[in-house]
Order: structure tokens, then sequence, then C-alpha cells
């Protein structure tokens, strides 16, 4: 079994969904997790808080130092995950499906298979 990546995106300037939108996909995404779970496919996933509460740890010349702000500067940024173990791509994108339908798109990538061992 491979393990996939299914990230959810989030816009910088979009706008943001209603209180009675982000119900919908919290129950929606728990429905997805739930199935997942019950089909042994769940590994892990969580939420992230906003790109603005990310710190950046370099290590330049044996000093190490810290920076606010996410890594890279961009537009969209990582606001959830998925980690799922899969038989294979075509598995893992029906889940993404399911996974986009409940909270939006995202986006699969599978681990390197150095990181599965």
């Amino acid at each position: 079994m491979r393990q996939y990546l299914i990230s959810v995106h989030s816009v910088e300037g979009a706008p943001a969904p209603s209180d009675e939108e982000m119900r919908t996909m919290f129950e929606a995404t728990g429905r997805v997790n739930d199935e997942m779970r019950a089909a042994g496919a769940w590994v892990f996933a969580g939420g992230l808080l906003p790109p603005e509460s990310a710190t950046v740890v370099r290590i330049e010349g044996g000093t190490t130092t810290m920076t606010d702000g996410p890594f890279a500067e961009t537009k969209e940024h990582i606001g959830g995950f998925w980690v799922i173990k899969c038989a294979d791509l075509d598995q893992a994108l029906a889940w993404a499906e399911k996974c986009a339908a409940a909270c939006g798109p995202v986006e699969v990538r599978p681990f390197d298979d150095l990181s599965q061992a």
C-alpha cells in the first residue's frame, strides 16, 4: 500500500465561507473521515492555522534564524490535509473526489517510496 497526501488549499483574498457553509463543510468532512476510517484508508489528517501563524527555521553557516510567516510568498496555502493509504493512485483519486466534494479543491500527491520504508 502506498501513502498519499490529499491537501486542501486556501486562496488568499478569496471570500470566506459563511458560518453555515463552514458547518456544512465540517459535517461533510467528518463523514468522509468516518468513511476513510471504516475502509482502513485513514492514516492521519488535520487542519492548519492560517499562514501568518507559521515560523520558518533556517540554518545557514551554522547560524539558526527564525522568521515569522510562511516559507513561500504565495496566494495559496495548505489549509489542511489527509494522509491516506491506498492500493494505487486511482483509489487515492476516488478518495480525493469525496474530499473535494466535502471542502473544495484538493491536491493529491504520492509519498516518495523512500518514505514508505
